[in-house]
């Protein structure tokens, strides 16, 4: 029996794609035989709470409350700077460090700080894609052979039947803040005198948009994506794109950046466009939906071949591997 701790302190800081794809490993894993999970967390969502995390959770109780376990598993850049157990830390994105200008001045300082010296403490780290693990490798140094490449998925109710949306609009899902590039994508759909729905939490940064929706359930984004034209999601930096294979799987066309890690993730199966102009955005949505059927087939068959059991799996083993 490998004993596992997993910080799951993201699921009370966000709703947004690290919560998502917690939850998503917690279901799995929690019933996998010969792995016992213990769930270590701290705090809420004030600013207060944030800070205690970053200053007293992460560096001081996080590693003292796993220190009879085999493994720790921090599922986001945050945890602790050194470990009696072996610690694995996934990391989603370096947003933070390649795009410092986009967050609010706590988690640059932060972030500047903490994030490097998480990566050394892991023993291993989950990159979410290719790109995420060329990123470790070019802003943090970390040695590949310590990296390992574990994507995230999709399941339902994320899938082509259901209800759906009524209204002829296009669809952008994230969080309101600068590097999902929401203002293009808003123009673009102006340009084509189309409705843009945006589902996804307050953010920072000031970013406002029409057509806003707040955040939404997992049932209403599912028929959010069944309903649109297309999604559009031109963002600036990923390290993912988990939208992009939310909407794949429910049969939605995608338009998305090129260039980055949404086209790894669309594998061939989106419309692919320059973030930084929104009349090659508005020409990628013209593209999209004159292909719909197409895309939503390649989309679907995309999609299938993320699934959490695979990520349960190899997360898994990685647990096995850093446990030695």
């Amino acid at each position: 029996m490998t004993r596992v701790g997993i910080d799951v302190s993201p699921l009370v800081q966000t709703e947004a794609g690290t919560a998502r794809h917690l939850r998503g490993l917690l279901d799995r894993l929690e019933t996998r035989p010969g792995l016992e999970l213990v769930r270590l967390g701290f705090g809420g969502r004030t600013r207060v709470a944030t800070v205690a995390r970053d200053v007293w959770w992460y560096p001081v109780r996080l590693p003292r409350a796993a220190s009879k376990l085999d493994v720790l598993h921090c599922p986001t850049f945050r945890g602790p700077f050194r470990s009696s157990v072996p610690v694995v830390v996934t990391i989603h994105d370096l947003a933070v460090l390649r795009h410092p200008g986009t967050f609010n001045q706590w988690t640059r300082r932060y972030s500047r700080l903490a994030v490097p010296r998480v990566a050394r403490a892991a023993r291993l780290v989950i990159a979410v894609s290719e790109f995420t693990r060329r990123e470790l490798v070019e802003l943090l140094g970390v040695d590949e052979t310590r990296i390992r490449v574990v994507p995230n998925a999709v399941g339902p109710p994320f899938e082509p039947d259901g209800p759906a949306e009524e209204g002829e609009y296009v669809l952008a899902v994230g969080t309101l803040e600068p590097r999902k590039n929401l203002a293009a994508a808003q123009q673009a759909a102006e340009r084509l005198g189309v409705e843009l729905r945006v589902a996804g939490a307050r953010g920072w940064g000031g970013v406002h948009v029409d057509g806003w929706l707040g955040r939404v359930s997992d049932e209403q984004l599912a028929a959010l994506y069944r309903g649109a034209g297309c999604l559009v999601y031109p963002s600036l930096y990923e390290g993912f794109g988990l939208p992009v294979l939310e909407a794949m799987a429910c049969g939605t066309p995608v338009v998305t950046s090129a260039g980055g890690a949404t086209e790894e993730v669309a594998g061939g199966a989106a419309v692919l466009v320059d973030p930084h102009d929104p009349a090659s955005i508005a020409d990628g949505i013209e593209r999209a939906q004159a292909r719909r059927d197409e895309l939503a087939a390649l989309g679907l068959r995309r999609a299938a071949e993320f699934t959490w059991e695979r990520v349960a799996a190899e997360t898994r083993r990685v647990y096995e591997e850093a446990a030695g």
